[in-house]
């Protein structure tokens, strides 16, 4: 199939410098030089409304689905002008910023993009700290990191228990529903404000220094910690982009993008991309979960993208669906040039079956790229070439990304310098310090490894996640990246994820999460869970890699528990962690009968 050649579009992958200390330190960076960019983002945005004033900027679904509300480039600048405005009238800054709490909307992006754009940073905060569970204490903690002097949630009513916990003299603006019993403001009535020659003058100390936002990751703690991104970040990080893939420069993309914006990929990356390079975003109001898949598919079949961004458990959906559908397959091959993942591996048979559906519908592969990156780095660091694009790869620097590989713990881990780099978390000296080495290079702790080691110069293998590796009882080190990908791919179609257990024990054991919730209970299909584990044991006998037993998880992973991200990418530590009795149960002697062991199969 990789014979087949796929559809025509202009990348630039550069080659790598590779040097090697005294102490056996790998250091890489790409043999070009990074291009010039912007001092701030709303520069675009400026060039845009000059250049192309009626082309569509951002478009959304209509509140009865039935179309598009669009807004053209000319008017995002006008209304940015005018939200500009009202912010500066109310004094906000760094310690007082604005926090965002609804999803991806127009009149989220005007207001985030209004505050960049006079120097004020923003916030926008999960869906799910402000939706569910309890007492919203990652809602509150983020709150008390921020002190944010305006919160704007779009539906009022959709937000109210968790804008009930704001603080006294906190503005709290809605765009409809305001809740009873708080005192509101409306953001029409932001939006009328006239802009004055304080917006001008405010757009002029907007820099490279200047904070753009500040973005909250879950990690491997329980509070999420406030990525500092300045506009240095995210211009560069377009430029690196930009210059990888060339056609983003040379036909404005459209993009159909369900990616929230509260994370790097979908608010930074994507976003991102369409505004730099003067493009459409028609914003997706679905998602790949259970009844979001819908509206992404309807969705689909109205806008063809030119390229196109998604998480592995939504092309995994895309596939399936395209699989079943030949008028939606020919509408979402008929303009793309190029497919592209983030936030886990891409099993390499979603990958097979997508290409089989771009053959079989226009005749061609089209490319898939991924690469490596963080909330840290912007997100674009790392990128593979076409030619050598495989599941679990990340290929070579961006241009303008200095790579340090350093040996820790038996791996080697990357860490990164570069003008796309945070220079912190707000707030927090203690954590900034820490995730910084020395020489100033960010600590990703992400282990990567040769692609091939013949050849350095194809690049990067992702190998893991050095703080989620273990230990057994025996001493003998588990290394959960490398394993979890290739159990996943022997599990496919059946689970979705799976978690490696468990430290301090005599052997591994997984936890997984089902395709469908009755896969669970299925007795064929636990029947070739076990087969396929006996399969796997033979071929990896080693106790560092044999899976000796697994449990379908019986409970949703939660959101608020920080247990999975709203990308559906997991934390391993953290669901290993609330499920104490679980591990017990797997590890109990003999097995309990939910318990499936490689040696039901034998026997």
């Amino acid at each position: 199939m990789a014979e087949i050649p796929a559809v025509p579009v202009s990348l630039h992958v550069p080659d790598m410098a590779i040097t090697e200390d005294a102490d056996g330190t790998l250091r890489a960076h790409a043999e070009v030089s990074l291009g010039p960019y912007p001092a701030r983002l709303t520069e675009r945005l400026e060039h845009w409304a000059g250049y192309a004033p009626d082309r569509v900027f951002l478009a959304e679904r209509t509140p009865d689905g039935a179309g598009w509300r669009r807004i053209t480039y000319a008017e995002t600048l006008a209304a940015v002008c005018a939200l500009g405005q009202a912010l500066l009238d109310r004094g906000l800054s760094a310690a007082r910023p604005v926090a965002i709490l609804s999803g991806n909307s127009i009149d989220h992006a005007l207001l985030g993009l209004a505050a960049m754009h006079v120097g004020v940073p923003y916030a926008p905060i999960s869906v799910a700290y402000a939706t569910t569970g309890g007492d919203f204490a990652r809602l509150r903690h983020i709150f008390g990191l921020l002190t944010p002097g305006l919160v704007f949630a779009e539906d009022g009513a959709r937000f109210a228990p968790a804008l009930a916990t704001i603080a006294d003299g906190t503005e709290i603006v809605v765009s409809q529903n305001p809740p009873p019993g708080l005192k509101i403001s409306l953001l029409a009535d932001l939006r009328a404000t006239t802009p004055r020659p304080a917006v001008a003058a405010a757009v002029t100390r907007v820099g490279p220094e200047t904070i753009a936002k500040f973005l909250f990751t879950s990690g491997s703690t329980d509070l999420p910690k406030g990525v500092i991104n300045t506009e240095r970040m995210l211009c560069s990080n377009q430029e690196m982009i930009r210059s990888v893939m060339r056609f983003l420069g040379e036909e404005p993309p459209v993009l159909l993008d369900w990616l929230p914006w509260n994370h790097t990929f979908g608010g930074n990356h994507n976003f991102g991309i369409v505004l730099y390079n003067g493009g459409t975003l028609y914003i997706d109001d679905g998602r790949p979960a259970p009844g979001g898949m819908a509206a992404t598919l309807r969705n689909l079949r109205e806008i063809a993208p030119s390229v196109y961004f998604n998480v592995p458990k939504g092309w995994e959906e895309i596939a399936l669906a395209c699989r079943e559908d030949a008028e939606l397959r020919q509408k979402f091959f008929s303009q793309v040039k190029l497919f592209f993942y983030a936030g886990a591996s891409l099993t390499q048979h979603v990958w097979d079956m997508l290409d089989a559906l771009a053959i079989e519908t226009i005749g061609r592969r089209v490319t898939m790229l991924t690469g490596l990156g963080a909330t840290e780095t912007a997100p674009f660091a790392l990128c593979c070439h076409p030619s050598h694009a495989r599941s679990g790869m990340v290929g070579v620097p961006a241009p303008g990304v200095e790579v340090k590989l350093v040996d820790v713990e038996g791996k080697r881990e990357v860490r990164m310098r570069g003008p796309n780099i945070t220079p912190g978390y707000w707030r927090d000296e203690a954590k900034t310090r820490a995730v910084f080495d020395e020489e100033g290079f960010y600590r990703t702790g992400d282990a990567l490894a040769w692609i091939d080691p013949a050849t350095p110069s194809l690049g990067f293998r992702f190998d893991g996640r050095i703080s989620e590796d273990f230990k057994l009882s025996t001493g003998t080190w588990v290394h959960v990246g490398r394993l979890r990908a290739l159990l996943l791919e022997r599990l496919a179609p059946y689970v979705r994820d799976v978690v490696i257990a468990a430290p301090d024990r005599d052997m591994i054991a997984a936890l997984a999460v089902p395709e469908r919730p009755d896969y669970a209970n299925d007795a064929a299909i636990r029947s070739e869970i076990a087969r396929r584990l006996a399969l796997f044991a033979r071929d990896y006998p080693g106790s560092s890699m044999r899976i000796a037993r697994l449990v379908f998880l019986d409970a949703a992973l939660s959101i608020d528990a920080g247990e999975v991200t709203d990308k559906g990418s997991l934390n391993q530590r953290i669901i290993l962690r609330n499920r104490p009795a679980l591990i017990e149960a797997l590890y109990a002697e003999p097995p309990a009968r939910d318990i499936i062991t490689a040696e039901e199969f034998a026997q």
